[in-house]
């Protein structure tokens, strides 16, 4: 077997855990599946490619590489941009839609189905706005390096390993340690108490959305960095999403990433093993196992 497939795995697993974060919280504090999250990686990447190109215009160099890495300082700067804009969308979205859903009171299968809904709706614009035709942040071509037993990997792949587990430890300690943290935990454990016991639910549903939004925006551009920007690439994840969430535990920050870890390598060594055309299904019979045999996941509690 050839041992390049686990850094492909590491690699695809990074995006997919760092996707699957905002999921896992949406899921532990709204009580709902949200089909839109996968659109949001997908909005990101392309509202990012925007904003790149307006700083390309405004200054010229911003595009040019940066050694040893494929993009130039234009794109982590264009990135802070597509996360903010990508954060104004999930937030207009609760806004003019499950905000409103939940005022009236509206049945958790209402919420899913017009995520549902919503989902179609955002990547059916998207697709009207840029076209089908796929895109990318930058057409250099990097050599892999070799890094020992018969592994390689570009500059760019293990900057989102790096990344990735940098974000990941960060917002671990920010959900651990921090008031606002604490509050989240509370308002996933009992909404209602907590809101007897004078915590902000609103305001923890606004940080909820930043989060998820942000995440997601950084992982679409990590999928676009390395391999292409399309319309669907978000719908093309969001099984595998979905997977590592509920493979780690809900609510659980090392966990979604853990399990999009798991995710990935298993889909990378399936397609070394049964052929590339087996691997989407990678996820969903991880998905079926899991909810037979751990329902809870690796670290969600029984009954949460």
């Amino acid at each position: 077997m050839n041992p390049q497939a686990l850094i492909d795995g590491l690699v695809a697993g990074s995006t997919i855990g760092l996707g699957a974060i905002g999921l896992t919280l949406t899921y532990s504090i709204l009580r709902f599946a949200n089909f839109t999250h996968g659109d949001f990686l997908a909005w990101g990447a392309y509202l990012t490619l925007t904003v790149a190109g307006v700083l390309g215009g405004l200054a010229a160099g911003l595009g040019a590489p940066v050694y040893p890495f494929s993009f130039g300082w234009g794109l982590p700067l264009a990135m802070l941009g597509g996360v903010c804009l990508t954060i104004v969308l999930a937030l207009g979205l609760d806004r003019v839609l499950f905000g409103r859903l939940r005022a009236r009171g509206a049945d958790t299968i209402i919420i899913v189905m017009a995520s549902f809904g919503a989902s179609m709706a955002l990547r059916s614009l998207l697709e009207f706005i840029f076209t089908a035709k796929p895109v990318y942040f930058t057409k250099a071509l990097q050599i892999a390096n070799p890094l020992g037993f018969g592994m390689r990997a570009t500059p760019d792949q293990l900057l989102v390993i790096g990344l990735t587990l940098l974000l990941v430890v960060a917002l671990h300690l920010i959900v651990t340690f921090s008031a606002t943290g604490r509050a989240m935990r509370a308002v996933a454990e009992n909404p209602s108490l907590a809101g007897v016991y004078g915590i902000d639910v609103a305001r923890v549903v606004r940080v909820t959305w930043i989060i998820g939004a942000g995440m997601a925006c950084i992982a679409g551009v990590m999928a676009g960095l390395l391999v292409q920007i399309r319309p669907y690439m978000g719908f093309d994840l969001l099984l595998p999403l979905f997977a590592a969430a509920i493979l780690g535990g809900i609510g659980s920050i090392p966990g979604a990433m853990i399990g999009g870890l798991v995710i990935g390598l298993a889909e990378a060594f399936a397609v070394q093993i049964v052929g590339a055309e087996w691997r989407a299904a990678v996820a969903f019979v991880i998905l079926v196992l899991v909810l037979m045999l751990r329902p809870q996941g690796i670290f969600g509690r029984k009954g949460a």
